[in-house]
């Protein structure tokens, strides 16, 4: 899965691949795989590349176009299992329908809405498909920064 503006927010910095590998303490092909989607980067350390540039994650996930500004946020694993919950419900979803979206099971899909595991990266995107409209910072409890 690409989070579809990596790529084009480090460029945007003016940062080379080897700087965010630097930063994440990494090797360059890892950074590569994320931006090509042959590996798909972990939803920790894509909050920190999103809190360390004051980007958006709706940006990087490519659901806005251009990027809008953010305080930074610590992950919040049970503020994170609230609102998913609350957006299903709001959509009267059952677990097992969100779960079959995202191709997964039921019970795996439960464990994202008790807190029990942080919802992986792909699932998350995977929510953009099911949800419309649909904002992964105000699942996340962002602030928008007022201009």
């Amino acid at each position: 899965m690409i989070i579809k503006n990596l790529r084009e927010s480090r460029e945007d910095l003016d940062l080379t691949q080897k700087d965010v590998a630097k930063f994440f303490d990494l090797d360059n092909t890892t950074i590569s795989g994320w931006e090509t989607g042959k590996d798909t980067i972990p939803l920790e350390k894509l909050v920190r590349y999103a809190n360390e540039f004051n980007l958006s994650l709706d940006y990087l996930f490519g659901i806005i176009s251009r990027n809008e500004n953010y305080y930074p946020f610590e992950l919040d694993i049970e503020l994170l299992a609230r609102n998913l919950t609350a957006l299903r419900l709001k959509n009267n979803f059952t677990q097992s329908y969100v779960a079959k979206k995202l191709n997964t099971a039921q019970s795996a899909y439960s464990h994202y809405e008790t807190a029990s595991n942080l919802i992986p990266t792909t699932f998350l995107y995977g929510l953009t498909k099911i949800y419309e409209p649909f904002s992964i910072d105000e699942l996340f409890g962002r602030k928008k920064i007022k201009e």
